[in-house]
């Protein structure tokens, strides 16, 4: 299904050179990876300690774009610079689901949203990229299917955050479009499990 992720070639044409002055200056894949890490976990500290602020919810959208070209980048790197490692794979799973809760659970303490929601959002995020992983212990590649994946989940936090402070979007509506977040989100494991199960089965 259509997801934000089928646009990743094109982005990843527009962050080569980047890359490859990262990669003659001596800067590694993992260190790429760790400093997104650090860039999501302290916005995601000050949404928390400080939540509903307006400068912070303006702030998230620019923190996303740089948390998903540095994800670009450190695969780049990965694949292209010889920098493939097991620790780098662990390392980016890790730091992505790390990076997920710490930049939108914090909207659980936004007044007028609803945390329970919120936490069945984050939560089945977290279940969607662990189904994704999956794919490898049967046999198949990491699954990206959509129709709600990491890049899905960025765009549609980052214009609920600015939606929120400009006044655009009440309690009741941001009620509903998170029952459709988790329904997209559910529809997405589905989806990523049935493709690790034909991909498995075809190997």
């Amino acid at each position: 299904m259509i997801s934000i992720y089928d646009l990743k070639p094109k982005f990843q044409n527009l962050l080569r050179p980047i890359c490859q002055k990262l990669a003659d200056g001596g800067v590694t894949a993992n260190q790429v990876t760790i400093f997104a890490l650090l860039v999501s976990v302290l916005h995601g500290i000050g949404l928390a300690v400080w939540p509903g602020q307006t400068f912070l919810l303006l702030l998230l959208p620019a923190t996303l774009f740089i948390r998903m070209a540095l994800n670009a980048i450190d695969g780049m790197l990965a694949r292209e610079h010889g920098q493939k490692s097991r620790l780098g794979a662990i390392l980016n799973e890790l730091s992505d689901v790390i990076a997920d809760i710490a930049l939108y659970l914090p909207f659980a303490l936004i007044a007028g949203l609803s945390a329970p929601l919120v936490t069945i959002v984050v939560l089945l995020a977290v279940i969607v990229e662990m189904t994704g992983i999956l794919g490898l212990m049967v046999g198949a590649e990491r699954r990206y299917d959509g129709p709600f994946g990491k890049s899905d989940r960025a765009f549609v936090f980052g214009t609920l955050a600015v939606a929120i402070t400009t006044g655009f979007v009440g309690p009741t509506l941001a009620s509903v479009l998170l029952v459709v977040i988790i329904a997209l989100s559910c529809l997405t494991i589905f989806n990523r499990a049935r493709m690790a199960l034909s991909a498995g089965a075809s190997q």
